[in-house]
């Protein structure tokens, strides 16, 4: 999601920065507006559909002026980097104020979890969504697309505010970093490594490819559908499967 900074580019930071115009603050909005529809795009992908896009756009353009009225041009950093971060938080800080995972999906996690455990323990393996859902009489798509809500509840807790700190710190920020590993943690992480790897490489060349280009090339489901001659529904589709079975083998590593 770079941005590349031409002359007049220049000239309407400098009268934004120097003398504050609103007229350049608009514009930079304008052109800067890719990168919000880029975050929410990326964070709408796992939320439930009663949440609506304009409400995410909305955030987002809080974040990005906020990044606008904040940015020091002095600093050693792209005002791309540094507006993701803001844009992305705003959308975040926004989603919870909505408490937006309604009771009624996070009981159907549940039977979903519990229902998928019962079937790992009677067939030995991972399951497929296919099994959960006909267990469940459910489509495949349902049990697929709450999974993918639940993943992106848990991201969103974990960018909370600590509760147990004075600081201005997430849980994410408070989480232990150890430089030094034990044999038994370089161990736990190369065998988790080999067994994603493994799931990895049983998804369908399709679903290897989607994942790829989402998550390491960092492309949207509407540039990725482009790409593959498919629609963004299909691709969100198979984005959501390769979720489920991904979820399925780090769940049981965790």
């Amino acid at each position: 999601m770079g941005h590349v900074t031409t002359v007049e580019d220049q000239i309407l930071w400098d009268k934004w920065i120097v003398e504050r115009s609103h007229t350049a603050c608009d514009e930079l909005i304008r052109r800067y507006m890719p990168l919000v529809n880029y975050h929410v795009q990326r964070i709408s992908l796992g939320l439930p559909k009663s949440v609506q896009t304009d409400d995410l756009k909305s955030h987002g353009l809080i974040g990005l002026y906020d990044a606008l009225e904040k940015f020091d041009p002095n600093r050693d950093l792209k005002f791309d980097t540094y507006a993701s971060f803001r844009v992305r938080g705003a959308i975040i800080d926004g989603l919870r104020k909505e408490d937006w995972l309604p009771r009624s999906l996070r009981d159907k996690i549940k039977k979903i979890e519990s229902t998928t455990e019962k079937l790992e323990q009677q067939y030995g393996r991972f399951v497929s969504s296919d099994e959960v859902a006909s267990k469940l009489n459910m489509e495949p798509e349902e049990v697929e697309q709450a999974m993918t809500e639940y993943y992106a509840s848990n991201i969103l807790s974990i960018d909370e505010r600590a509760q147990d700190t004075t600081k201005d710190e997430t849980y994410a920020s408070l989480i232990e970093d150890k430089v030094m590993k034990s044999p038994e943690q370089y161990s736990a992480e190369d065998e988790t490594k080999k067994e994603l790897a493994r799931v990895i490489d049983g998804l369908s060349e399709k679903e290897k490819l989607v994942v790829s280009l989402f998550y390491f090339e960092e492309l949207t489901l509407t540039e990725i559908g482009q790409i593959l001659e498919l629609s963004t529904s299909r691709i969100s589709q198979i984005h959501s499967k390769s979720l489920f079975k991904l979820q399925q083998a780090m769940k049981k590593m965790l």
